[in-house]
């Protein structure tokens, strides 16, 4: 309510553009690089718990190489806003000169972070990213395949698709929820643009810190209920384009019609 009285109702969805451009490579190197190493780590088409996870482990790991650039410029887009609509507000809340007037493109933010600071810049919080991503791989992938398999009809056969977009639903939202105090500490160390009242960080150790004693334990799983009823339907749909090979009809109709000309 706050934000949409303040920016307006499409103000909540800034950084969707960062989004819509990066999120189709992140779940495409996340999903494939899962299948990737269940598929070498498996015996007799077999696998163990542990070598779930550890599956799970080189998906989360291989995906931050796009997901640490996403994550950056989404939150400097809709911190940009939060912050100009407090200028607003509460002009004295807002250190002078750490937000321009005028709300960056996403593509002025990624000049402006490779001028300043290189590649570097846009990698900012990537091992906060990788504490987040790697346990929430750890835990998703091996429920979601666990649950997917309670609902086969044959040992053999795949599942329904509604079973695989229930097992992603069920499986997206539990990670979600579990790794939440890591998505806390990534996004404040991720935002540049702060208000004169809050809190700046040094690393990882320093923020949990100053969260610890300025905000109190319950600070880490602000935004959970959010980020489970996101992440939820993100992964069931996900898992059931996957599952259903939309992706491999569409490149069978490319190479068909490549090699017909």
């Amino acid at each position: 309510i706050k934000t949409i009285r303040s920016e307006g109702y499409f103000g909540m969805y800034r950084g969707a553009a960062v989004n819509l451009t990066l999120v189709t490579p992140e779940k495409a190197i996340k999903l494939a690089a899962n299948d990737f190493f269940r598929q070498h780590l498996s015996k007799d088409g077999k696998l163990t718990l542990v070598k779930e996870m550890l599956a799970g482990c080189g998906a989360g790991t291989c995906q931050v190489i796009v997901t640490t650039p996403m994550e950056m410029l989404k939150i400097q887009l809709q911190d940009a806003g939060r912050i100009a609509a407090q200028r607003k507000l509460m002009p004295e809340t807002v250190a002078a000169g750490t937000v321009e007037t005028k709300s960056p493109t996403a593509m002025q933010l990624t000049r402006q972070l490779l001028r300043e600071k290189g590649i570097a810049g846009l990698y900012k919080g990537l091992g906060a990213t990788l504490l987040r991503d790697v346990p929430f791989s750890i835990i998703y992938f091996p429920l979601f395949a666990n649950l997917n398999n309670l609902g086969k009809k044959d040992v053999d056969g795949p599942a329904p698709f509604y079973v695989s977009f229930i097992s992603g639903c069920l499986a997206g939202s539990t990670a979600a929820v579990a790794v939440n105090p890591v998505d806390v500490i990534k996004t404040r160390l991720q935002s540049l643009n702060r208000a004169s009242t809050e809190d700046t960080y040094s690393g990882v150790t320093d923020c949990i810190r100053k969260i610890m004693r300025n905000e109190g334990p319950s600070a880490f799983l602000k935004g959970a209920y959010c980020r489970a009823l996101v992440i939820a339907p993100l992964f069931g749909i996900a898992q059931v384009i996957y599952f259903l090979g939309v992706g491999e009809f569409i490149l069978t109709c490319v190479h068909f019609s490549v090699f017909t000309k």
